[in-house]
């Protein structure tokens, strides 16, 4: 008789769940935890696209769209790429996706073989190395935590090998906050054509950047559209995370493969998602700009107390995560954050999750209100005042 995990597939029942998940589980029901652990906007949806959203419901527009999405999404879409120096056809090369996590899924099948290597640059989002690995790819884990968490052509040049197919990168990046800066991705991109790799390029934090910084689309440098994967969505910027609508652009001889896969396991994004992105493309960026000048003031803010506690952290041009260095503290980083919950009521995400170079770091996210973020971070500091005095149980042994 087959024992239980006969019964399963192989490969997914070796694949963790979620190391973020693990952490989340711990505060629900919670109402004395404050988080810092979701990566999530605070804001709601602005309200000129949910009335969009209502408008359609009214009329009754609840069927299937096109598998590819509307076409005046589609052209919005391309429209805005504009602003990057992006110039996709939205009739062949925009797909819109159940949010950029399928999309994200949809390419690494489409391109990766089994044995085939990509380079994912760590600390990096969970989801690229389990979706990796379950196309029977192998991984290779670069790690850019001495690199200030970005990663360089150097680095990357190193990890390349015969069976190198793709690279995977992050930015503005989830956990750490940090931008590739463009000259450096110019290098980069001098090593991808070089070795004729695909570049997935995550960019869906690229309207919340600061300080005057702008985001650098790496298939908009010079010869780079044939190599690259753009993916890209609403959940961040425009504070739709629950909406699920996200995009892929690609060259269209890529995207007839990630096309299909797309028809066979979600056939198109909801309707009224994509009427309220339409909305928001096209009225939206008042509402995208307060938000972010926001996220600016609450960053200044954790970055600020940050340093003054004493922690080594770099300072993010984007996105909404600091990823501070507790090693100071001798706790792995899933022991503090766990001492963290249980004994000063506020959650983080230990940096162990997000892949090599992330042990020793924790992830706070700032997209939470600022009264919050400042109760929070008193807690930090009694903890580090508890560890630094030699208080037993701050250190898990009481």
């Amino acid at each position: 008789m087959n024992t239980r995990a006969d019964r399963f597939s192989e490969k997914i029942h070796k694949t963790p769940p979620s190391g973020i998940r693990k952490f989340f589980d711990l505060i629900i029901g919670r109402d004395d935890i404050i988080s810092l652990g979701v990566g999530e906007p605070d804001f709601a949806t602005p309200w000129l696209m949910r009335e969009e959203a209502y408008y359609h419901l009214e009329q009754g527009h609840t069927s299937y769209t096109s598998n590819w999405g509307l076409i005046e999404l589609r052209t919005e879409i391309a429209r805005y790429l504009t602003r990057y120096n992006l110039e996709y056809d939205p009739k062949s090369e925009i797909l819109v996706t159940i949010g950029v996590s399928e999309a994200v899924d949809a390419v690494l099948r489409a391109v990766l073989n089994p044995g085939d290597e990509i380079i994912i640059c760590e600390p990096c989002y969970v989801s690229y190395q389990p979706l990796a690995a379950l196309c029977d790819a192998k991984l290779v884990h670069l790690d850019t935590s001495a690199n200030g968490f970005c990663p360089s052509a150097e680095l990357i040049e190193a990890a390349v090998t015969p069976r190198t197919k793709a690279i995977m990168i992050c930015s503005p990046n989830n956990p750490t906050g940090r931008m590739i800066p463009q000259n450096e991705l110019e290098r980069i991109a001098a090593v991808v054509k070089k070795h004729q790799l695909w570049v997935f390029s995550d960019e869906v934090y690229c309207e919340l950047v600061y300080d005057g910084h702008r985001h650098c689309a790496i298939g908009s440098l010079p010869g780079m559209k044939d190599y690259t994967v753009t993916l890209n969505g609403f959940s961040k910027g425009f504070a739709m995370t629950g909406w699920r609508i996200g995009y892929v652009c690609c060259p269209a001889e890529l995207m007839e493969q990630v096309f299909k896969l797309h028809q066979y396991s979600t056939i198109c994004a909801p309707i009224m998602s994509q009427y309220a992105a339409l909305e928001g493309l096209k009225h939206g960026w008042n509402e995208v700009e307060r938000m972010r000048v926001s996220y600016q003031q609450r960053r200044n803010l954790m970055y600020k107390e940050l340093k003054e506690m004493g922690l080594a952290v770099s300072e993010p041009e984007g996105a909404f995560y600091m990823f501070p260095d507790i090693r100071e503290t001798g706790l792995s980083s899933e022991e503090f954050a766990l001492e963290l919950i249980k004994r000063y009521q506020v959650a983080v995400v230990p940096g162990s999750v997000f892949g090599s170079g992330g042990e020793g770091y924790i992830r706070c996210c700032y997209a939470t209100d600022i009264d919050k973020i400042k109760t929070a971070l008193e807690h930090m500091r009694q903890m580090l005042e508890d560890i630094r005095r030699g208080g037993a149980h701050a250190a898990g042994r009481q």
